[in-house]
């Protein structure tokens, strides 16, 4: 029997230990046929990208032993061997400048010894570098080639510190500005991560790096098919749910075919239970203050729209949080959009793991009510068991009430009505059930639709001081938002009109009808 190689990054562990392994190889074969030899590639963590720079090593290294009867043994050019450079930020967290200039040093230092050379007079990270690549070019009479694993990462790790960040930036700036003077002694540079950072601020005059994230040709490269993971792990899969299993793990999206989160597929094929897998082993602290800081209205995040250029505006002090959210895995692309020379793309979430998940997360982040955010859900989904409209009123305006007053102190929240939707819209989503945001129909968008079983609850929000008491059940009923659910099929239709005070922080008027 073949074992799941969960957390397994190193090719030769996954060959020799007869693990499991989706062939990727023929993708290794096709960068280097198309001629570029400097590539970068975006994916969001535990998506699989060191495996696959280690499965470069070794094909660079010549080790055809372990490609046999994958794609790569019978179409590569096993006769060259060239030097490898591997150089990885992915384990432990930089705090600061001067230990990161330690690590690159350390790893530095770590190539010159296990290839036996020497280099005493250079004392800068630059300097070392670039006579490395020489130097190793000069001992084997191949060009080298260069690999960089998490090359984001001590950004990343500082990015709610600007200040910090920055440093690191440059720091890690002056070791890939290296790449650009050495191209006579490099055959091919492979670069990955989570994020997609300026090239201008990050790879100053690096003018031939070709980005592949989003390139249709290698959407794959990461991740599992559909067809993949019917074929590879065919006998593990006679008692799973696909429907569910796609709808909790499938979904990413890098223009070409969808692709399965791999640590997902892998955790859930050892337990055979849906849990929030990836999400867990990850905190979107950083992601969560964004959206308190800039009063991020959230059922947004199902339908959002994004310029290409804004992708390329990514930086330490321009952080969009619409870029960020796709970059990091959270948001994947539904749909492109040509309009004339613009490109846009309009993102919303992969699966139902991480709306899910977000969503509680979310919530929690915005009312820190532990234990009662729990029971609220509990009782949230009991409610809608019974069709009990009446009792949405009690759980929110209790929730409401329950906010410290300090909790508003520094920001402007309760003025909104995007703030009082999103909370209604996260408790919902938490829970798993149907919600439609800015739910369109032919007489405009209501702000939210809740579907479950048989019964359709229409929703919209108002803040009163900037509307009269009333309004908002009268305008559902006035644009008759709830028209395209009246087909028959479903048991009842409510009109919810839920309305609050900025001054009182709560619901202040809540109407309901049942057609």
């Amino acid at each position: 029997m073949k074992k799941l190689p969960i957390g397994i990054q190193t090719f030769s562990k996954i060959i020799a230990g007869n693990y499991y392994y989706v062939d990727k190889t023929e993708l290794i074969a096709q960068l280097t046929e198309q001629g570029g030899g400097y590539y970068f590639l975006s994916r969001p963590r535990r998506f699989g990208k060191s495996l696959f720079l280690d499965t470069l090593k070794e094909a660079y290294s010549g080790n055809r032993e372990l490609f046999q009867g994958l794609y790569l043994e019978n179409n590569w050019d096993w006769s060259k061997k060239h030097p490898v450079v591997k150089i990885s930020f992915g384990s432990g967290v930089l705090k600061t400048p001067e230990i990161l200039q330690q690590r690159i040093h350390e790893i530095l230092y770590k190539q010159l010894q296990e290839n036996s050379l020497t280099d005493s007079h250079n004392k800068t990270i630059a300097g070392k570098f670039s006579t490395l690549l020489e130097n190793l070019h000069k001992k084997y009479s191949q060009k080298a080639v260069v690999l960089i694993d998490e090359y984001d990462k001590p950004i990343l790790d500082n990015i709610t510190d600007t200040a910090i960040a920055t440093q690191m930036r440059d720091e890690l700036k002056n070791l890939y500005s290296v790449l650009k003077d050495a191209d006579a002694h490099i055959q091919f540079v492979f670069i990955t991560g989570v994020s997609k950072f300026s090239k201008v601020n990050l790879f100053s005059g690096l003018n031939n790096l070709e980005d592949i994230s989003l390139n249709e040709n290698f959407a794959t490269i990461c991740g599992y098919t559909q067809e993949q993971l019917n074929t590879v792990f065919q006998d593990k899969l006679g008692d799973v749910d696909m429907v569910s299993l796609q709808q909790w793990y499938n979904g990413y999206n890098f223009l070409g075919d969808s692709v399965y989160n791999p640590y997902d597929v892998l955790l859930y094929l050892k337990n055979k239970k849906f849990k929030n897998y990836w999400f867990e082993t990850g905190s979107p602290s950083f992601l969560l203050k964004l959206v308190q800081e800039r009063q991020y209205t959230i059922p947004l995040m199902e339908s959002i729209k994004l310029s290409e250029s804004a992708l390329d505006r990514f930086d330490v002090n321009s952080i969009e949080l619409e870029t960020l959210l796709l970059q990091t895995g959270y948001l994947t692309i539904k749909q492109v959009q040509q309009r004339g020379i613009l490109r846009y793309y309009h993102l919303t979430f992969p699966n139902l793991e991480v709306k899910h998940s977000l969503n509680d997360s979310i919530l929690h982040f915005l009312i820190h009510a532990g234990q009662q955010q729990e029971r609220n859900k509990d009782n949230l989904y009991t409610l809608l068991e019974h069709s009990n409209v009446e009792g949405f009123e009690q759980i929110f305006h209790a929730f409401f009430a329950s906010i410290p007053h300090d909790w508003y102190r520094k920001n402007t929240l309760a003025n909104y009505e995007g703030y009082y939707a999103s909370i209604f819209y996260t408790y919902f989503t938490a829970i798993g059930v149907d919600v439609k945001p800015e739910d369109v129909t032919n007489n405009g968008q209501v702000d939210m639709t809740v579907l479950f079983e048989d019964n359709v609850y229409v929703f919209e929000f108002k803040v009163i001081e900037l509307t009269k008491a009333g309004s908002a059940l009268a305008q559902i009923k006035e644009k008759k938002y709830y028209e395209k659910y009246l087909t028959g099929k479903e048991k009842n239709v409510f009109l919810i009109g839920v309305e609050f005070s900025k001054d009182e922080r709560n619901i202040t008027n809540y109407e309901w009808e049942k057609l």
